[in-house]
């Protein structure tokens, strides 16, 4: 008999945290071990380490009842499903390094007994779940290997591990049973796969969502390139028109997963997957085209510019791989002062978004907070707005 159902292994993250929250809330036992002291205390006093809707009140009702946090990893051999939030990075050439789960298995393999399942839950390359198998299937301890792919959103994970169907994938019929079951707790529909179609699932995912906004920015770097307004073009071709719903507006597109996702589908084809990195090349020569587009009208030497949100997207308090930081390396070169904010970045070099519009001649709106729709911003500002999001409050 194990003292918990589930230990998410990486848990006080975006990706582990929501789903030990939601295994908490349906009554099963749960353990998180993560070696990041700071955020373990702060779950330990009911706290989030970052911006989640819905998990302030699991927490605050689950923790030292069903949801136990620690940084001693002794806890792993006492659940019987194992959740491990480790994805696969990409290095500096834009392959992906898969060493990272062998260092894993050989540091933390004590801790595991015979029986467990592992579940693999972060996005990882095609083939890492059996080599892990096939790894661990060399080792004394008889370890099970499933690949149950996380399919959340920022900022919406509680609602969307209950709402979204769950792909499951294993090497055993009975694993792939037991292990439906356990999901069929946050949520009804379940999909089987194996696991390499499971993982170029959600690699698919991830990179057609890039693609599309890479399609945006293409087309807003066309119109605005040639001196034509991208919006109103959208907004004609968008207008009762069913079959151009889905088209997204310009923006940034950035984040922890998209980008690193579509390169990792690219390696896995040989770099054959060229829509994906003409998708690329798009989506991270955003920051560049907007500074050419600023330099070509105005002297940077002599402006103060601002850029407005630094998070990866709107209503959330994560920078990781955001373009703003891209931009911002860009402007602190060519600009006379460089000057950032963020709703909800806690940063000492940051200031308030009502003195960065002061402050600022040129604002630009790096991502499109919900707080800086009613702004109040003079024409006599210049403001590069790719959203189409801000309001300009026309002088008299």
């Amino acid at each position: 008999m194990k003292n918990y159902d589930v230990c998410v292994i990486g848990g006080c993250g975006h990706v582990g945290l929501p789903l030990a929250l939601c295994f908490a809330d349906k009554d099963l036992k749960v353990s998180v071990y993560d070696i990041n002291q700071s955020a373990v205390d702060m779950v330990n006093n009911a706290e989030m380490p970052f911006m989640e809707t819905g998990c302030d009140k699991i927490l605050e009702e689950r923790v030292g009842k069903n949801l136990y946090v620690t940084t001693d990893p002794q806890i792993i051999k006492e659940a019987k499903y194992v959740v491990i939030v480790i994805g696969t990075p990409v290095d500096e050439f834009l392959n992906p390094d898969r060493v990272i789960f062998k260092d894993f298995i050989n540091e933390y393999y004590e801790h595991f007994t015979d029986g467990q399942t592992l579940v693999l839950r972060s996005t990882v390359f095609p083939g890492t779940t059996d080599w892990l198998n096939s790894y661990l299937s060399q080792r004394e301890k008889n370890i099970n290997v499933a690949f149950c792919p996380e399919r959340i959103a920022e900022g919406k994970a509680i609602e969307e591990i209950y709402n979204l169907p769950q792909i499951v994938s294993s090497y055993d019929e009975g694993v792939t049973k037991e292990i439906s079951e356990l999901f069929k707790k946050l949520t009804k529909d379940i999909i089987i796969l194996d696991p390499t179609e499971a993982e170029l699932a959600k690699l698919y995912t991830n990179s057609w969502r890039y693609i599309q906004f890479a399609i945006a920015n293409q087309f807003y770097m066309l119109a605005n390139g040639h001196g034509k307004d991208f919006y109103k073009i959208y907004d004609a071709m968008t207008y009762k028109y069913p079959r151009t719903q889905s088209f997204p507006k310009a923006g940034f597109a950035a984040g922890p997963c998209l980008f690193k996702d579509t390169m990792q589908l690219s390696s896995f084809d040989n770099n054959k997957f060229f829509l994906g990195h003409s998708a690329m090349l798009i989506n991270e020569g955003m920051p560049a085209f907007i500074v050419e587009q600023l330099s070509t009208k105005y002297n940077l030497k002599d402006k103060v510019v601002g850029i407005l949100g630094m998070a990866f997207k709107a209503e959330s308090d994560d920078p990781r791989s955001s373009l703003s930081y891209k931009l911002k390396k860009m402007l602190d070169i060519s600009s006379k002062k460089l000057i950032c904010s963020d709703e909800y970045i806690n940063d000492d070099r940051f200031i308030s978004k009502e003195e960065l519009i002061k402050k600022s001649d040129i604002i630009i709106l790096g991502v499109p907070h919900k707080n800086y729709k009613d702004l109040e911003i003079s024409s006599s500002k210049i403001v590069y707005d790719m959203w189409d999001f801000l309001t300009i409050k026309e002088e008299n």
